[in-house]
Parts: C-alpha cells; sequence; structure tokens
C-alpha cells in the first residue's frame, strides 16, 4: 500500500512539472534560446534614427547625382555616341574615378579639355579617343591593368579610354607625390619633359593645368547652383 502510494506521488509531480511548462511557453523560449549572433544594438536599434544610410548607399546617392551632371556636360559635346552608351559612360568615368580615387569631376575635366569629349578624337601627334593616350602609353597601361590591346584602335574605345586614361591620372599622382598639378602637367607634357625641368629647378607649364582646372571649377559651379 504505502509503494502504491508513492508511485502515484511521484506521478503527480512529473504531470505538474509538464503543466507549469506548458503554461509558460515564453518562459521556456527565454530561458532556452540562443543568443542571437553579432553585436547587441540594445533598446537604440528601436528607433528611426538608429537606421541612418549606410556610407555605401550615401556615396551611391551621390554617385548617380555625379552621374546626372555628367550626362549633362556631354549633352553640349558631339560625343559620336548615342544616348544609351553616354548613359553607360558616365557610370564608367564615376566607377574609374571611385577605383582610382580621383575625383570623377576631374576626369570629366580632362575629357573636355582633351577631346571635348569626342570618342574618336585623334591629335596631330597621334593622341587618340577621350583622354587622349598615345598608343605606346595606352599599350603599357593596357598590360598593367589587365585590358585587351587590339591595337590602337583600342583606344577609341571609349569605356577602355577612361579606365587607361584614369589610371594614367593616378599613375602620375603617385609619381609626385599626390601633387595634381604637376600629375596635370605631366600628363599633357609628358612626364620625362616634366622631370627635367623640375630637375633643372624650372617652373612647370600652367596653362593646361588652368584648363583642367577651369573646366572643373565650372562642373561645380553648375552642380552648385542646382543643389
Amino acid at each position: 500500500m504505502e509503494r502504491l502510494t508513492l508511485i502515484l506521488l511521484l506521478a503527480c509531480a512529473v504531470i505538474g512539472a509538464s503543466l507549469n511548462s506548458a503554461e509558460n511557453p515564453a518562459e521556456l523560449a527565454t530561458d532556452t534560446a540562443a543568443a542571437p549572433a553579432g553585436p547587441q544594438l540594445g533598446n537604440a536599434a528601436l528607433s528611426g534614427d538608429a537606421y541612418p544610410l549606410a556610407a555605401s548607399e550615401l556615396r551611391k546617392l551621390d554617385d548617380d547625382v555625379v552621374v546626372a551632371q555628367i550626362l549633362e556636360r556631354f549633352a553640349v559635346r558631339h560625343t559620336g555616341l548615342p544616348l544609351r552608351e553616354r548613359k553607360l559612360l558616365a557610370q564608367q568615368i564615376v566607377d574609374e574615378a571611385r577605383r582610382f580615387k580621383i575625383e570623377p569631376d576631374l576626369v570629366m575635366a580632362v575629357i573636355e579639355v582633351e577631346s571635348a569629349g569626342y570618342h574618336l578624337a585623334e591629335s596631330h601627334v597621334g593622341a587618340m579617343g577621350l583622354m587622349q593616350l598615345l598608343p605606346a602609353t595606352g599599350r603599357e597601361l593596357a598590360d598593367k591593368h589587365g585590358v585587351e590591346w587590339k591595337g590602337s584602335d583600342t583606344l577609341f574605345d571609349p569605356f577602355i579610354n577612361v579606365r587607361l586614361g584614369t589610371a594614367y591620372l593616378r599613375e602620375l599622382a603617385d609619381r609626385y607625390d599626390g601633387n595634381v598639378d604637376t600629375a596635370l602637367a605631366a600628363y599633357n607634357w609628358g612626364p620625362g619633359r616634366i622631370d627635367r625641368r623640375i630637375r633643372r629647378g624650372a617652373t612647370v607649364p600652367s596653362r593646361y593645368i588652368e584648363q583642367v582646372r577651369s573646366a572643373a571649377d565650372r562642373y561645380t559651379a553648375i552642380a552648385s547652383t542646382r543643389s
């Protein structure tokens, strides 16, 4: 009899524990849930201010504005390109400028001064395309940056020209310790000639620098009046 009573008491205890767990599922979930991965944001994560645009999203918005401005500048030039390609080219200019850490408006200013935006432009010394690269320079840059070279006409491809020209600007800026004006002079005159002038203490030619800076300033002024 005593043994039967003990068994009944144990059975009641087990049933009671089960009922308590069923009545409090939230407590069970809280006790047994694994800690969430990643940092804890606390209550601030619940407020609207805790969700600002990420840096990449802000840059994307900024780049979209710059692309639109470049398109406006192309619209008043004879590019020799249909609208669809001008749109892609404007994006390419921004992308390459970001890749090589150069301001897009400076790249666009060089294009305007060098070729007036005409992608088939060719100078009397044989410089070609939007950013007026010499074939020898273009081929060297293509080898460095993994761009397929199909002869000098490769430079008439506006997308390749912009990539190589922007890479060249970056290369020259690094050569002159970040001095953009000297890099611009070297872009126009050739780094060998600029190096020789620097060695003998002569001033760096300023006309081309002023032309590019003026084009870039016009771009900035237009952008500021519309902001």
